[in-house]
């Protein structure tokens, strides 16, 4: 594809493992997720490619002298698994009435639920005109991004996009000295309610915290473990490859925070972290035996501790989660943006998703009302 009056061409590649890895994080925009060395550990690890059901296609938008202006994580499915923005109903219902939804075109960071950059460069608009003509031109169904950012769904709802919302838990920093800091913010019921679990999930047990190169081959085979033990009892099986722990752990470094519990010296749980510019961002969990409140502690109370630590802004740990709201993590809206090729079709999605998005809107203003901070303190 090309417009010859702007001297830019759009092309989709086969993946982002063989393109020239500083070009394409010179508009990374310092996420680690769309980073070139995440995305190809992906497609090397066999995480996604073939068999997966999620080809990578990424789109690339060039100038004239062939330099790389913007690009997009792109894959075609054959299915609508590990994306976190459920439109299973959408797909039967097109299929019901004799279409074909898949494959599908997705610009996505693959079983990876966090908000983020997904038209990257100076150019999404032409980005937005490849997906729409990839979807066409070969008949698909549609095209989707989820969990962008809002300065990228802002760009799609100028171009005409449909709209999803949904929600999600983050804890801000608001300046806290340290983790006790942060608990004089909350309502004494809630406070004390913390400390309790937190001592029940430490009792007996102790916790390190490894960065980077302190993370060696025995640790990550106990995170293999425990994240194959989470992801088979969500999933039926975990979306990872074990190489892509190893291949992370090579390439991401600094950027990457491990937390175990110990029993004995022995580890009986991990909870595997990235670090972005200002966010701690939770990312794989999982046990061996069951410690009440240990995923609470692991997850989310280490996680706080540390950003306050290290003078990062917020903590996402996770998709989903109502239960995060005691705890001090705020609703926040999070979006996904859809382009429907058949008229009807999109128009039947249109009315579904003005719903929706009401409700959802409605929701997080009855949660923020939840909020266990002193009145004083509430965001």
């Amino acid at each position: 594809m090309a417009d010859r009056e702007t001297e830019v061409i759009a092309k989709l590649a086969s993946g982002v493992g063989g393109l020239n890895g500083p070009a394409w994080d010179r508009l990374a925009a310092d996420d680690p997720f769309v980073s070139h060395a995440f995305l190809s550990a992906l497609e090397e690890s066999g995480s996604v490619g073939k068999g997966t059901g999620w080809t990578p296609a990424a789109i690339l938008v060039e100038d004239d002298a062939d330099h790389l202006i913007a690009a997009a994580p792109a894959y075609l499915k054959t299915h609508s698994q590990g994306e976190y923005v459920f439109d299973h109903g959408w797909a039967d219902a097109f299929e019901r009435a004799g279409g074909g939804y898949y494959p599908k075109l997705q610009i996505a960071v693959p079983f990876t639920p966090v908000p983020g950059p997904r038209l990257l460069g100076s150019s999404p608009q032409f980005l937005l005109a490849a997906a729409e003509a990839v979807a066409a031109q070969n008949e698909m169904s549609s095209a989707h991004i989820t969990f962008l950012s809002d300065a990228d769904a802002a760009e799609c709802e100028r171009r005409g996009w449909l709209m999803r919302h949904g929600i999600q838990y983050h804890w801000e920093n608001r300046g806290y000295r340290d983790f006790d800091d942060f608990l004089d913010a909350l309502a004494s019921r809630k406070r004390k309610a913390i400390r309790k679990e937190r001592a029940a999930a430490r009792k007996d047990l102790d916790f390190v915290a490894l960065r980077g190169s302190e993370i060696g081959t025995a640790e990550w085979e106990w995170m293999w473990h425990f994240y194959q033990d989470t992801g088979s009892r969500k999933w039926g099986r975990p979306y990872l490859a074990r190489r892509f722990f190893d291949l992370i752990g090579e390439s991401l470094g600094d950027r990457l925070l491990l937390f175990l519990a110990l029993r004995d010296g022995q580890p009986i749980a991990g909870a595997l972290n990235l670090i972005g510019a200002d966010t701690l961002y939770g990312r794989y969990w999982g046990a061996v035996g069951e410690v009440q409140f240990l995923h609470f502690e692991l997850c989310y109370y280490q996680a706080i501790e540390w950003a306050i630590a290290n003078g990062l802004k917020y903590v996402q740990a996770g998709a989903q989660g109502e239960h995060k709201l005691a705890r001090g993590y705020e609703p926040v809206i999070t979006k996904s943006a859809h382009f429907i090729v058949d008229p009807g079709f999109r128009r039947a999605v249109a009315r579904f998703l003005d719903e929706e998005r009401e409700a959802i809107d409605s929701e997080v203003e009855w949660l923020r009302k939840s909020l266990p901070y002193r009145s004083s303190s509430s965001a």
